[in-house]
């Protein structure tokens, strides 16, 4: 089975600004805000978290199943 990534970075769509942030294991993060101009990010439709919506690495619990399924989709997840 594949390591679960825990770090991924996250580029704001308003200005672009990129941060490497820590992933929860136990929950998903809904709201993100971008230090540089302060943007309330919120996951886009069908995407469960800020992680799969803006980030380069998908949350743990989307990794999880793809490594379970052998595949890059996802159903979803913190369900």
């Amino acid at each position: 089975m594949s390591k679960i990534i825990l770090r991924s970075t996250i580029r704001c769509p308003e200005c672009g600004h990129e941060k490497t942030e820590t992933m929860p294991t136990d929950a998903c993060q809904w709201f993100y805000e971008c230090e540089n101009c302060h943007a309330l990010l919120k996951p886009r439709a069908g995407d469960c978290c800020v992680f799969c919506s803006y980030g380069d690495v998908p949350c743990p619990p989307i990794q999880q199943e793809q490594a379970e399924k052998g595949s890059s989709s996802a159903d979803g997840c913190c369900a």
